[in-house]
């Protein structure tokens, strides 16, 4: 079963300076039907104006990344990390007890397009921590690339949660069909252009809750980039 989550009826915030759209509830959207889903709490498609962005603040017990569509992203913490964030980079931070940071587009020239994504963690209080890695376009042609895993496993970053988080780029008739782990729930972000899955066609910013479904093919791309999420069969977001 897939539900379809369409990009036109995303929460949207335009602060001058940024211009959010949410595909769960957030900040002053709130819809009663869309608090996340399973342990993925947050998918904001977020583009952020040259030289702004947001100021120091603080996160606990939380699991954030952030996926860089164009542009580029600058990172400080309280951790002593600073770095840039540009396409095919994705940033894993554990908030943990607590931290504290700012992202701003250090560019004066082109805005800064990016996915912030958080997932509710297994776990409360531990250290904090920062993950960085490169996933080249190369490893994610025509292919479903892991990105984010429980135990960062085949080079991808740690999470601490049974999750896992797939990334790819699909065009013309590249074609993949991923198998579901038995009774596990899925969640599919068309973060640009536009796929088919199962038969159904999704576009930029749309997304699909998946149950019951053991396999899953793409294909049809144009342009596309997607991101795949492996998740519990729960339904813990929905009632946060």
């Amino acid at each position: 079963m897939l539900e379809v989550r369409a990009s036109s009826d995303r929460g949207h915030a335009n602060f001058g300076w940024l211009l959010s759209k949410h595909s769960f509830s957030f900040g002053n959207y709130y819809d009663p039907q869309q608090l996340g889903f399973s342990d993925l709490l947050v998918i904001n498609d977020d583009q952020v104006k040259q030289g702004k962005g947001f100021d120091t603040h603080g996160h606990r017990d939380m699991e954030i990344f952030s996926y860089v569509l164009e542009g580029a992203l600058e990172h400080k913490d309280s951790m002593g990390t600073g770095s840039v964030i540009k396409p095919g980079d994705v940033q894993m931070m554990s908030a943990g007890s607590g931290i504290r940071h700012s992202e701003y587009n250090p560019s004066r020239e082109e805005l800064v397009h990016f996915l912030q994504i958080w997932i509710v963690p297994n776990r409360k209080g531990v250290t904090p921590r920062y993950q960085q890695q490169h996933f080249a376009d190369a490893e994610k042609r025509g292919q479903l690339r892991l990105i984010i895993s429980p135990e960062g496993e085949a080079g991808s970053l740690s999470v601490y949660q049974d999750v896992r988080v797939y990334a790819g780029l699909f065009d013309g008739d590249e074609t993949q069909t991923f198998t579901l782990p038995d009774n596990r729930y899925a969640y599919v972000h068309v973060a640009r252009g536009s796929i088919e899955i199962n038969g159904q066609q999704l576009s930029a910013g749309d997304g699909a809750r998946i149950r019951q479904e053991q396999h899953l093919t793409l294909q049809h791309g144009v342009a596309a980039e997607v991101l795949l999420f492996d998740l519990r069969p729960n339904e813990l977001a929905l009632v946060r």
